[in-house]
């Protein structure tokens, strides 16, 4: 199958290192040290993540003046910071773009969510239920979050990202998804605890930051290295890897193991904090003007929950 497009929305508002420092007396060199964010952006008044993935499929269309809406006849959206679990972020979707009686899934994995989304639309069309998909990543963590807990609270931005995925090829500009390789990683380490969001109770907390980074970097370069293996890769002639934007250290640390030159590593984290399952999408629109034919591009995830992930794109 094939990613046509990928577009993205972010919050208007920035929220700098200082507002922590005011807050709760975090420094600004701290927070860049241990994580490289210097600032994220904050869902406004009214917004949500369903109005978050609606803004992010009005940016997608915005940009592609030639799709039919109702050409659509999949739509998969995925988050962990939900504004309704029952009314979800795909149903809002649907409803904007007002194509009835299609299939509309909501999951959850975690971080993971975008590549578990696209395994869901391959599946769709293997059986020949779709064959043009739209899928939506969107997470409003700061629904969620504490700001005042020094270990985890300065580590969250809100943003969204919508991709078009169809079963062949819509134009010269489209990605090949060569191949996408899923994982769970459960039973290691305290992934049962490390990051846990209970909307009842604490909201968003990360008491074990240490397991996350070390399965993090563990999972997200194995799985990067699987999927240049099984395609007959070497790394150099990987363009762009887009990981996860959990922290920079765990980005770096990946690159490092699968000696990949640092400049083809994608980054926001710095500008956007960590936007759970959209980051990487996000990162993805972010280059997407300068990606070139005959290119290969991995997108690699980890989240809470110790959910993995790696997707391989080929320009054609």
């Amino acid at each position: 199958m094939y990613l046509h497009h990928v577009a993205a929305y972010l919050p208007a508002a920035v929220v700098t290192n200082e507002h922590f420092t005011r807050l709760n007396g975090l420094a600004s060199d701290w927070i860049i040290e241990r994580t490289g964010i210097r600032e994220r952006r904050k869902a406004g008044p009214g917004e949500n993540a369903n109005t978050m993935a609606i803004a992010a499929t009005q940016a997608l269309l915005a940009e592609l003046p030639d799709l039919e809406p109702s050409s659509i006849d999949l739509i998969v959206a995925g988050t962990y910071t939900p504004h309704d679990t029952i009314y979800t972020a795909a149903h809002a979707v649907q409803r904007m773009l007002n194509i009835n009686e299609i299939p509309v899934v909501s999951i959850s994995s975690a971080c993971s969510s975008l590549l578990n989304a696209v395994e869901i639309v391959e599946g769709y069309f293997a059986l020949g239920k779709a064959s043009r998909a739209l899928v939506v990543v969107s997470e409003h963590n700061t629904a969620y979050n504490n700001e005042e807990d020094t270990m985890a609270g300065h580590l969250w931005g809100d943003g969204a990202a919508a991709l078009l995925f169809s079963k062949e090829p819509l134009g010269a500009g489209s990605l090949r998804v060569a191949q996408v390789l899923t994982g769970g990683a459960a039973p290691m380490g305290k992934a049962d605890e490390a990051v846990t969001l209970k909307p009842v109770e604490k909201g968003i907390v990360m008491p074990f930051g240490r397991d996350v980074f070390q399965q993090a970097c563990t999972y997200m370069a194995r799985i990067t290295q699987q999927l240049l293996d099984k395609n007959g890769l070497e790394i150099n002639e990987l363009s762009y890897l887009i990981p996860h934007q959990a922290n920079l250290r765990i980005s770096a640390n990946v690159v490092k193991q699968l000696g990949l030159d640092p400049a083809r590593a994608v980054s926001n984290i710095e500008r956007l904090g960590n936007t759970g399952c959209a980051g990487a999408a996000i990162g993805l629109a972010e280059i997407w003007p300068r990606i070139q034919p005959g290119e290969n591009l991995i997108v690699t995830v980890f989240g809470g929950g110790y959910s993995y992930g790696a997707m391989l794109l080929q320009k054609q």
